[in-house]
Protein backbone atom coordinates (compact mmCIF):
# COMPACT_ATOMS: atom_id res chain seq x y z
CA UNK A 1 0.00 0.00 0.00
CA UNK A 2 1.36 3.36 -0.82
CA UNK A 3 1.82 5.10 2.24
CA UNK A 4 2.95 8.91 3.35
CA UNK A 5 6.03 8.85 1.29
CA UNK A 6 4.41 7.68 -1.73
CA UNK A 7 1.77 10.06 -1.37
CA UNK A 8 3.83 13.00 -1.09
CA UNK A 9 5.97 11.87 -3.58
CA UNK A 10 2.45 11.90 -5.76
CA UNK A 11 2.08 15.04 -4.82
CA UNK A 12 5.09 17.13 -5.68
CA UNK A 13 4.90 15.16 -9.26
CA UNK A 14 1.03 16.25 -10.20
CA UNK A 15 1.26 19.59 -8.20
CA UNK A 16 2.92 21.70 -10.95
CA UNK A 17 0.44 19.96 -13.78
CA UNK A 18 -2.44 20.85 -11.96
CA UNK A 19 -1.69 24.20 -9.84
CA UNK A 20 -3.59 27.01 -11.62
CA UNK A 21 -4.78 25.11 -14.02
CA UNK A 22 -8.87 25.08 -15.51
CA UNK A 23 -10.27 21.83 -15.27
CA UNK A 24 -11.70 21.18 -18.88
CA UNK A 25 -13.54 17.75 -18.22
CA UNK A 26 -13.69 14.47 -16.36
CA UNK A 27 -13.80 10.75 -16.65
CA UNK A 28 -15.21 8.43 -14.68
CA UNK A 29 -15.12 4.72 -15.58
CA UNK A 30 -17.16 2.10 -14.07
CA UNK A 31 -19.39 3.08 -10.92
CA UNK A 32 -16.16 3.53 -8.30
CA UNK A 33 -13.58 2.49 -6.59
CA UNK A 34 -13.83 1.67 -2.42
CA UNK A 35 -16.73 4.16 -3.13
CA UNK A 36 -18.99 5.19 -5.51
CA UNK A 37 -18.24 8.30 -7.57
CA UNK A 38 -19.88 11.29 -7.23
CA UNK A 39 -22.43 11.03 -9.81
CA UNK A 40 -22.24 15.20 -10.63
CA UNK A 41 -18.36 15.30 -10.23
CA UNK A 42 -17.86 16.26 -14.09
CA UNK A 43 -20.39 19.33 -13.63
CA UNK A 44 -18.83 20.60 -10.13
CA UNK A 45 -14.98 20.56 -11.63
CA UNK A 46 -15.37 21.30 -15.26
CA UNK A 47 -14.48 25.40 -15.80
CA UNK A 48 -12.98 25.42 -12.48
CA UNK A 49 -9.66 26.51 -11.19
CA UNK A 50 -7.80 24.19 -9.08
CA UNK A 51 -6.04 26.62 -6.32
CA UNK A 52 -3.65 24.23 -4.82
CA UNK A 53 -2.58 20.53 -3.24
CA UNK A 54 -2.38 19.28 -0.32
CA UNK A 55 -1.87 16.09 1.49
CA UNK A 56 -3.59 14.85 5.05
CA UNK A 57 -1.87 11.41 6.02
CA UNK A 58 -2.58 9.38 2.72
CA UNK A 59 -5.38 11.53 1.33
CA UNK A 60 -4.23 13.80 -1.49
CA UNK A 61 -6.20 16.97 -1.30
CA UNK A 62 -6.83 18.77 -4.98
CA UNK A 63 -8.84 22.34 -3.64
CA UNK A 64 -10.64 24.86 -5.83
CA UNK A 65 -12.58 27.50 -4.48
CA UNK A 66 -15.98 25.83 -3.98
CA UNK A 67 -14.74 22.72 -2.64
CA UNK A 68 -12.15 19.92 -2.17
CA UNK A 69 -11.30 16.67 -4.14
CA UNK A 70 -10.01 13.95 -2.09
CA UNK A 71 -8.25 11.04 -3.78
CA UNK A 72 -6.81 7.82 -2.03
CA UNK A 73 -4.46 5.39 -3.44
CA UNK A 74 -5.80 2.15 -1.85
CA UNK A 75 -3.72 -0.64 -1.79
CA UNK A 76 -2.35 -0.41 -5.52
CA UNK A 77 -3.49 2.98 -6.79
CA UNK A 78 -1.35 5.23 -8.73
CA UNK A 79 -1.69 8.65 -10.45
CA UNK A 80 0.12 9.59 -13.59
CA UNK A 81 0.30 12.89 -16.10
CA UNK A 82 0.01 11.97 -19.07
CA UNK A 83 -0.96 13.27 -23.00
CA UNK A 84 -4.68 13.87 -23.65
CA UNK A 85 -4.65 11.58 -26.71
CA UNK A 86 -3.63 8.87 -24.08
CA UNK A 87 -6.31 6.12 -24.04
CA UNK A 88 -7.47 4.27 -21.11
CA UNK A 89 -6.35 1.01 -19.87
CA UNK A 90 -8.92 -1.50 -17.96
CA UNK A 91 -7.85 -0.46 -14.53
CA UNK A 92 -7.66 3.41 -15.33
CA UNK A 93 -10.85 4.42 -13.51
CA UNK A 94 -10.74 8.77 -13.44
CA UNK A 95 -9.14 11.28 -15.32
CA UNK A 96 -8.78 15.07 -14.80
CA UNK A 97 -8.20 16.86 -17.84
CA UNK A 98 -6.76 20.30 -17.69
CA UNK A 99 -5.71 21.83 -20.86
CA UNK A 100 -3.35 19.21 -23.22
CA UNK A 101 -2.17 16.84 -20.01
CA UNK A 102 -4.53 14.86 -18.02
CA UNK A 103 -4.28 13.16 -14.26
CA UNK A 104 -5.13 9.36 -14.50
CA UNK A 105 -5.75 7.20 -11.35
CA UNK A 106 -5.14 4.04 -12.02
CA UNK A 107 -6.05 1.05 -9.05
CA UNK A 108 -5.46 -2.35 -10.27
CA UNK A 109 -7.63 -3.79 -6.83
CA UNK A 110 -10.25 -0.92 -6.76
CA UNK A 111 -9.77 -0.18 -2.66
CA UNK A 112 -8.87 3.81 -3.58
CA UNK A 113 -11.34 6.46 -3.58
CA UNK A 114 -12.31 9.64 -5.25
CA UNK A 115 -14.26 11.85 -3.23
CA UNK A 116 -15.77 15.18 -3.34
CA UNK A 117 -15.93 17.76 -0.29
CA UNK A 118 -18.07 20.94 -1.06
CA UNK A 119 -17.04 24.21 0.52
CA UNK A 120 -20.52 24.38 2.29
CA UNK A 121 -20.04 21.82 4.21
CA UNK A 122 -17.24 23.26 6.26
CA UNK A 123 -13.36 22.93 6.42
CA UNK A 124 -12.24 19.35 4.45
CA UNK A 125 -10.11 18.58 7.91
CA UNK A 126 -13.35 17.48 9.44
CA UNK A 127 -14.72 14.98 6.70
CA UNK A 128 -15.44 11.82 7.95
CA UNK A 129 -12.31 9.99 7.07
CA UNK A 130 -10.10 13.19 7.99
CA UNK A 131 -11.29 14.26 11.41
CA UNK A 132 -9.50 11.53 13.49
CA UNK A 133 -6.23 11.69 12.22
CA UNK A 134 -3.27 12.72 14.34
CA UNK A 135 -0.69 15.05 14.06
CA UNK A 136 1.04 15.22 10.82
CA UNK A 137 4.66 13.57 11.62
CA UNK A 138 7.18 15.96 9.43
CA UNK A 139 4.74 19.06 11.00
CA UNK A 140 6.41 21.30 14.29
CA UNK A 141 3.47 20.28 16.11
CA UNK A 142 4.90 16.17 16.17
CA UNK A 143 7.26 15.87 19.20
CA UNK A 144 8.32 12.87 21.56
CA UNK A 145 6.10 15.01 24.12
CA UNK A 146 3.24 14.66 21.96
CA UNK A 147 3.94 10.12 21.36
CA UNK A 148 5.00 10.25 25.39
CA UNK A 149 1.64 12.23 26.73
CA UNK A 150 -1.05 10.39 24.71
CA UNK A 151 0.71 6.95 25.18
CA UNK A 152 0.06 6.95 28.66
CA UNK A 153 -2.61 5.17 28.86
CA UNK A 154 -2.06 2.68 25.97
CA UNK A 155 -1.05 -0.83 26.50
CA UNK A 156 -0.77 -2.09 22.91
CA UNK A 157 2.66 -2.97 21.31
CA UNK A 158 4.32 0.65 20.13
CA UNK A 159 3.99 -0.56 16.47
CA UNK A 160 0.80 -1.28 16.48
CA UNK A 161 0.03 2.25 17.97
CA UNK A 162 1.94 3.87 15.45
CA UNK A 163 -0.25 2.22 12.76
CA UNK A 164 -3.31 3.12 14.36
CA UNK A 165 -2.73 7.03 13.07
CA UNK A 166 -4.97 8.25 15.41
CA UNK A 167 -1.73 10.40 17.72
CA UNK A 168 0.32 10.54 15.11
CA UNK A 169 -0.87 9.87 10.78
CA UNK A 170 1.01 8.16 7.99
CA UNK A 171 3.49 6.31 9.30
CA UNK A 172 2.62 2.99 7.86
CA UNK A 173 3.94 -0.66 7.95
CA UNK A 174 6.99 -0.40 6.49
CA UNK A 175 8.30 2.98 7.86
CA UNK A 176 7.12 1.88 11.62
CA UNK A 177 9.19 -0.94 11.39
CA UNK A 178 12.38 1.31 10.23
CA UNK A 179 11.64 3.81 12.47
CA UNK A 180 11.90 1.95 15.55
CA UNK A 181 14.85 0.06 14.49
CA UNK A 182 16.86 3.16 14.23
CA UNK A 183 15.19 4.60 17.66
CA UNK A 184 16.23 0.70 19.12
CA UNK A 185 12.81 -0.04 20.31
CA UNK A 186 11.48 -3.95 20.27
CA UNK A 187 8.22 -3.26 18.03
CA UNK A 188 6.44 -5.41 20.66
CA UNK A 189 6.80 -3.16 23.69
CA UNK A 190 4.19 -2.33 25.63
CA UNK A 191 3.66 1.72 24.29
CA UNK A 192 3.07 3.58 27.82
CA UNK A 193 5.94 1.37 29.28
CA UNK A 194 8.37 3.65 26.60
CA UNK A 195 10.24 7.19 28.27
CA UNK A 196 9.87 10.49 27.31
CA UNK A 197 13.77 9.98 26.35
CA UNK A 198 12.92 6.90 24.23
CA UNK A 199 10.12 8.91 22.48
CA UNK A 200 12.75 11.60 21.78
CA UNK A 201 14.68 8.86 19.72
CA UNK A 202 11.61 7.42 17.83
CA UNK A 203 10.44 11.29 17.06
CA UNK A 204 13.74 11.69 15.63
CA UNK A 205 13.61 8.62 13.86
CA UNK A 206 9.99 8.98 12.45
CA UNK A 207 10.97 12.45 10.48
CA UNK A 208 14.68 11.06 9.40
CA UNK A 209 12.89 7.95 7.82
CA UNK A 210 9.52 9.85 6.30
CA UNK A 211 12.10 12.57 4.92
CA UNK A 212 14.56 10.51 3.41
CA UNK A 213 11.93 8.54 1.61
CA UNK A 214 10.27 11.42 0.04
CA UNK A 215 13.57 12.43 -1.15
CA UNK A 216 14.00 8.70 -3.14
CA UNK A 217 11.27 8.57 -4.41
CA UNK A 218 9.01 6.50 -1.78
CA UNK A 219 9.48 2.55 -1.90
CA UNK A 220 8.41 0.75 -4.93
CA UNK A 221 5.51 -1.64 -3.55
CA UNK A 222 4.25 -3.71 -6.20
CA UNK A 223 3.17 -1.26 -8.80
CA UNK A 224 3.66 1.71 -7.11
CA UNK A 225 5.25 4.51 -9.47
CA UNK A 226 5.64 8.39 -8.95
CA UNK A 227 3.58 10.72 -11.20
CA UNK A 228 6.61 10.66 -13.98
CA UNK A 229 6.10 6.97 -14.04
CA UNK A 230 9.78 6.09 -12.15
CA UNK A 231 9.35 4.05 -9.03
CA UNK A 232 11.06 5.01 -5.97
CA UNK A 233 13.88 3.13 -4.76
CA UNK A 234 14.14 3.91 -0.66
CA UNK A 235 13.50 -0.36 -0.50
CA UNK A 236 17.58 -0.22 -1.49
CA UNK A 237 18.23 1.54 2.08
CA UNK A 238 15.82 -0.79 4.46
CA UNK A 239 17.47 -1.87 7.34
CA UNK A 240 14.63 -4.57 8.42
CA UNK A 241 11.80 -3.82 6.40
CA UNK A 242 11.37 -7.48 4.41
CA UNK A 243 14.96 -8.80 5.29
CA UNK A 244 14.18 -11.83 7.80
CA UNK A 245 16.54 -14.03 8.24
CA UNK A 246 19.50 -11.30 6.84
CA UNK A 247 22.22 -10.01 9.17
CA UNK A 248 21.28 -7.25 10.27
CA UNK A 249 23.13 -3.96 9.08
CA UNK A 250 24.22 -2.92 12.44
CA UNK A 251 25.11 -6.17 14.58
CA UNK A 252 24.93 -8.92 11.85
CA UNK A 253 22.20 -10.81 13.95
CA UNK A 254 19.41 -12.42 12.04
CA UNK A 255 16.66 -9.99 10.99
CA UNK A 256 13.31 -11.10 12.89
CA UNK A 257 9.91 -11.27 11.17
CA UNK A 258 7.14 -11.73 13.02
CA UNK A 259 3.17 -10.75 12.72
CA UNK A 260 1.19 -7.91 14.65
CA UNK A 261 -2.34 -7.40 14.13
CA UNK A 262 -2.39 -9.32 10.44
CA UNK A 263 0.57 -7.18 9.41
CA UNK A 264 4.13 -8.45 8.84
CA UNK A 265 6.75 -6.46 11.58
CA UNK A 266 10.87 -6.71 10.85
CA UNK A 267 13.05 -6.04 13.87
CA UNK A 268 16.57 -6.47 14.89
CA UNK A 269 16.33 -8.26 18.53
CA UNK A 270 19.46 -7.43 19.64
CA UNK A 271 19.33 -3.61 18.69
CA UNK A 272 16.11 -3.01 19.65
CA UNK A 273 15.41 -3.30 23.31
Amino acid sequence: MPELPEVEVTRRGVAPHLEGRIVTAVALRHSGLRWPFPADLPQRLSGRTIRSTGRRGKYLLIRFDHGTLIVHLGMSGHLRILPLAAPPQKHDHFDLVVGDRLMRLTDPRRFGAVLWHAREDGAVENHLLLRGLGIEPLEELFSAQVLYVNTRKRTAAIKQVLLAGDIVVGVGNIYASESLFRAGINPNTPAHRIGLARYERLAQAIRAILAAAIEQGGSTLRDFIGADGQSGYFQQSYSVYDRAGQPCRVCGKAVRQIRQGQRSTFYCGNCQK
